[in-house]
Formats: C-alpha cells, sequence, structure tokens
C-alpha cells in the first residue's frame, strides 16, 4: 500500500525563532563533544587496559572496559550535549481539534480498567473521541467491569465510548489491528488498560503532532510510573521512567526517529498505520511498527508533556517478564528492519546504538558482575579505582536529566517525589537486575523459545 504523507494542520502559520541551530549541527556538535569525552576516558583508562591486558589478554581488556566504560560514556556525553542544545518548537493550539479513536488493549485489567475509563471524564479534549476497549478474551471481570463502567457513567457529549469483547485471547496486535479497522478518525491513540491519562494530555499529544515537521507519523507520550510506593523495585522503576526512558526519548526525537512510540501511550496517523500493514503479531509490536514506519523514511516524535501514568511491576518476576519481552522486542525489530542499520538519516546512529545493547548486557552480566564481586575481596582486576575514573560521567548526566524533567514538571504543574530509597536501588542495584533480565530476552529470542503476552 502506498502512503505519501499530508499534513492535516498544512494551513497552521511555521513558527519563526529568532536564533535557531539546525537539527544536524545539533547533532554534529554533540557527536563531536561525545567522541571527545571518549577519547579522554581511553587515555585516562591506559593503566587499567595495560593491567587487565597483563592479566588476561589485551583484546579482551579492550572489549571489556570498552563497553563498561567506554561505549557507555559516549551514549551518555551524547544524550547530554544533545539535550542541552535542545529547543523544540513550543506546541500550538489549534483552531480546530481533529477526531481521536483511542484503543485500549486490555487483558486481565479487572482492578485497572476502571480508573483508566474514568481518566476520561476529566479530560476536555474539544475534538470528536471515539474510545474502544478492546477486551482479549479476559478470564477475570474486565469485561464486566468496563461495561458496567461505560453504561452508568455521563459521557461528555463529543465522547464516544465502548466496549469491543473478544471471546478469545489472540494476542494484543490482533485486537489493536480490528480496533483500527473499526476506527472513525484519522488519528489513532493506542492506551494500555492499566494507564490513566493526565489532564490536557491528549490536546498536548496532538499539538505536539500539529506542531512536529510534516513527516512527522506517530508521537510518543511520556509514560511514568503511577504506583512507586507498592515496591522498592517499583520506586526505582519510577526513576528509570523519568530519568532514563524520557531523556532517551527526548534526545531521539530532536533527530527525528524517536524508536519506539510505546504502545502504552502514542498517537498515530491511521494511513501510516496502514500503510505498514497494522502492528505484526510479535511481543514487541510497538517497536516493530515503529521501525516500519522509521524504514519508509517517516519521522516519530515526542511529546514529553503528554503524560500518562502506568502500573509498573511491583515483583521481580513481573519486572524480570517485562524486560524480557521489551529485550526480545527488540530482537524482532532488527530481524524485520535490517535495512535500518545502512540508513543514512540521523536516526541510524540509534539503530547501530540499540545494537550494542547486546555486547553491552553481556559484558556487563558477565564481566562487570563478576568483577563487583572480585573487589570485594580485594580483586581490583576489572572494577576499581579507575572504573571511577572513568565513569564519572553518570552524576553530571543524572544531574542535567533532572534539571530538565523537573522543569517540565513544574511548567505541568506536578512535583517531583522525594523517592530518596528508590533513586539509591536506581543508581546502585537497578541494573544488576536489569541487565542480566535483557540476556535473558535476546537468549529466548534468538533460540525462538515460545512468545507469551502476558507478565503476571
Amino acid at each position: 500500500m502506498r502512503y505519501e504523507p499530508a499534513d492535516q494542520f498544512d494551513d497552521m502559520p511555521p513558527v519563526r525563532r529568532r536564533f535557531y541551530v539546525g537539527v544536524r549541527s545539533k547533532f554534529l556538535i554533540a557527536l563531536a563533544a561525545a567522541f571527545t569525552w571518549m577519547g579522554l576516558s581511553i587515555w585516562l583508562a591506559q593503566p587499567w587496559i595495560r593491567d587487565l591486558g597483563q592479566l588476561t589478554h589485551p583484546v579482551f581488556a579492550w572489549v571489556a572496559i570498552g563497553f563498561i566504560a567506554f561505549v557507555p560514556g559516549f551514549m551518555n556525553g551524547f544524550l547530554i550535549f544533545s539535550l542541552l542544545l535542545d529547543k523544540r518548537p513550543p506546541r500550538r493550539a489549534l483552531k480546530e481539534y481533529p477526531g481521536i479513536t483511542i484503543l485500549i488493549a486490555a487483558y486481565q485489567e479487572e482492578k485497572a480498567i476502571q480508573n483508566t475509563l474514568a481518566a476520561f471524564t476529566r479530560s476536555k479534549y474539544p475534538g470528536p473521541v471515539e474510545v474502544f476497549v478492546l477486551n482479549d478474551g479476559s478470564r477475570d471481570r474486565t469485561a464486566q467491569i468496563a461495561r458496567d463502567y461505560i453504561e452508568r457513567t455521563a459521557w461528555r457529549p463529543n465522547f464516544d465510548v465502548r466496549l469491543i469483547d473478544f471471546a478469545d485471547n489472540r494476542g494484543k496486535s490482533h485486537v489493536l489491528n480490528d480496533g483500527l479497522a473499526m476506527a472513525s478518525h484519522e488519528l489513532i491513540i493506542t492506551l494500555d488498560g492499566d494507564c490513566t491519562l493526565r489532564e490536557g494530555s491528549l490536546r498536548a499529544i496532538v499539538e505536539r503532532l500539529a506542531s512536529d515537521p510534516p513527516l512527522t507519523q506517530a508521537i510518543a507520550g511520556c509514560v511514568l510510573a503511577r504506583n512507586p510506593g507498592d515496591s522498592l523495585l517499583a520506586a526505582a522503576q519510577e526513576w528509570d521512567y523519568f530519568h532514563g526512558i524520557a531523556a532517551v526519548k527526548r534526545m531521539q526525537s530532536m533527530y527525528h526517529g524517536t524508536l519506539v512510540a510505546q504502545g502504552a501511550f502514542s498517537l498515530y496517523r491511521k494511513k501510516a498505520l496502514l500503510a505498514v500493514g497494522g502492528w505484526p503479531e510479535t511481543v514487541g509490536e510497538d517497536i516493530v511498527v515503529t521501525w516500519a514506519m522509521l524504514e519508509k523514511g517517516w519521522r516519530i516524535g515526542y511529546a514529553e508533556d503528554a503524560i500518562v501514568f502506568t502500573e509498573v511491576p511491583t515483583s521481580l518476576k513481573q519486572f524480570a517478564l517485562q524486560r524480557k519481552r521489551w529485550s526480545r522486542g527488540l530482537i524482532e525489530a532488527f530481524g524485520r528492519h535490517k535495512k535500518l542499520l545502512f540508513s543514512t538519516r540521523l536516526t541510524g546512529l540509534f539503530i547501530w546504538w540499540n545494537l550494542t545493547f547486546l555486547p553491552l548486557d553481556l559484558v556487563y552480566t558477565f564481566v562487570f558482575i563478576p568483577g563487583i564481586v572480585a573487589a570485594l575481596f580485594g580483586y581490583y582486576w576489572i572494577v576499581g579505582p579507575l572504573t571511577v575514573a572513568v565513569l564519572p560521567l553518570a552524576m553530571l548526566w543524572n544531574g542535567v536529566i533532572y534539571r530538565i524533567q523537573k522543569k517540565m514538571f513544574e511548567a505541568q504543574g506536578l512535583r517531583v517525589t522525594r523517592n530518596r530509597r528508590g533513586f539509591v536501588f536506581y543508581c546502585f542495584a537497578y541494573t544488576l537486575i536489569m541487565q542480566p533480565v535483557c540476556v535473558w530476552g535476546y537468549v529466548a529470542e534468538l533460540l525462538g523459545l515460545r512468545k507469551k503476552w502476558d507478565t503476571r
């Protein structure tokens, strides 16, 4: 199917700015700064490389230290300098707001679906809104709770809320594609059944699409943790969503290629979805459909102030299954869209960036973690004083991200919580859990093990 994107907001006047550094110039500045930092790190690490090489082998020393220090240092440097240069155009209010269709894929969501629907009663989005609750054969009371709430709620005149109850569980991509086929509007929003929209987020994500360049075909919203108080692991994930995931998406969108318009909350143009065949039958349907759009040369944006709160996993088992699924989705995306590795667009850097996740996680799991254990017994072959000397950028990275996110929060009338225990766990223990889990996901996908959506 051929689709030549036409922007429905073409009649809007462009935003004029007195001083603006072009996207390619920002990219080159951030790239030069990141390479400079990596070069400094390599120079500082020479004694570390020499000592480890004598103990093992020079090639092992370069590979191990490269993926422990140099590659992460380059990534953090590029991220920091990019965000410091980020001056995206402000989103603009529209004269007339287009209709949107919201697809809520729900499976076993009896505890959350009512809160998800209740958020729409507070929405003041001025255009027509069509909401489909797509119950994917849930075995619990998801359908009953959704039906009862829809029937007894006095919806705003511009809202049409319906339950589409599928008898059999077929998977998320199937119900999303069925919802897409029934959608009346040209703008499609996906929302997970355990997510709660913040008031103003629908308007914000549509306005961001209108304000971004014409080739933009999807916008990823900002997903934050709703339940950090439920466990120490959930508290750490609040910082992961607030610091890590949000910052990376913002940086990627600067260069016209957010790599994941996540299913939890994103906006798509219907014609673009149809042109790539809808959502594929994979465990990572959101990343695969996003990469399909990137392969066509389209742009994926990010709305940092279009916020949704999601229930993050509270147990180690739930967390491991979720991150394993995310890792499998990344491998699926590479398997289906290898051509992106040869893309000449700026976003090509981030495809290669993601390709390094496998060796990064492998080295972290099988070299760095054992190195920590060795250091506890006084053997500083992998982790020692020079490790700290080569990796100080992490503190600067956290400071920059915190300042940027705090400023955005304050503009939205939000306050950053004092989640100290979660922050300490996030800084010192979170990756010790997450990266071995990611390796598990990569291996499971490469071995073709059985896939399952449910993480309960």
